[in-house]
């Protein structure tokens, strides 16, 4: 853990219970003296540093030590359109595309995405949380979704597209925003409507996963 998300962090002092403490004191196992960073959602470029000042059977007694504007953030920012698929394949994936850097997420529904998927994104919130603690990112990833291709090329013209061609995407590609599939890629339709825009492929014989694309194609824009 980097740093946690606590609604007091910017107080003189505060205390926690319940899971925080849980997994501070039981888990971690910090002592008295221990120097820990918290951020608060409303300002989280801010990092504040507390000394462990107090620990009681079940709670614990922070006292703020400094605070300063420390962001952590990747080098540009990815937007991507995702065509919907299973929840669970998203949640498997999502933290590494956080650690990565990825800014924001557009669910769309493609033509060939299964309706009945909705995606959590009350879910995908707090795993987005749970993985900025871990690795430091000072950036809540968004989330949006679109009802069709269309709508999102229309307002994202610029697109770069995952596909399978012949255009290999060159080392060192930088680009803001990108279309990925779902499962069993764009319908006949879809590629029609794509035609004007960019396609590229990963330099693989293999064929991706969705999920294995997304990973792959942030990976690398923005490593």
């Amino acid at each position: 853990m980097v740093y946690l998300f606590n609604e007091n962090a910017g107080k003189e002092r505060f205390s926690i219970k319940g899971e925080d403490f849980k997994y501070l004191i039981k888990v971690r196992r910090h002592n008295v003296g221990d120097e820990l960073g918290f951020r608060s959602q409303e300002d989280i470029k801010t990092l504040h540093i507390y000394r462990l000042s107090e620990i009681e059977p079940k709670s614990a007694a922070f006292e703020l030590v400094s605070s300063k504007i420390f962001e952590v953030k990747a080098k540009q920012e990815l937007h991507i359109g995702w065509c919907v698929i299973d929840n669970k394949s998203v949640e498997k994936v999502l933290p590494s595309l956080n650690e990565l850097g990825v800014s924001k997420i557009s669910f769309i529904y493609c033509e060939r995405s299964q309706k009945n998927f909705k995606p959590d994104f009350k879910r995908y919130k707090r795993i987005v949380e749970a993985s900025n603690q871990q690795c430091g990112h000072t950036e809540i990833m968004e989330f949006d979704t679109y009802k069709n291709i269309e709508s999102f090329i229309a307002k994202f013209a610029d697109v770069k597209v995952f596909d399978f061609c012949d255009n290999t995407l060159d080392e060192g590609a930088a680009f803001g925003c990108v279309l990925i599939g779902c499962e069993g890629g764009f319908s006949p339709k879809e590629k029609e409507l794509l035609k004007n825009q960019e396609v590229f492929r990963l330099n693989t014989p293999m064929i991706l996963r969705s999920e294995t694309a997304a990973v792959a194609v942030a990976s690398k824009i923005l490593l």
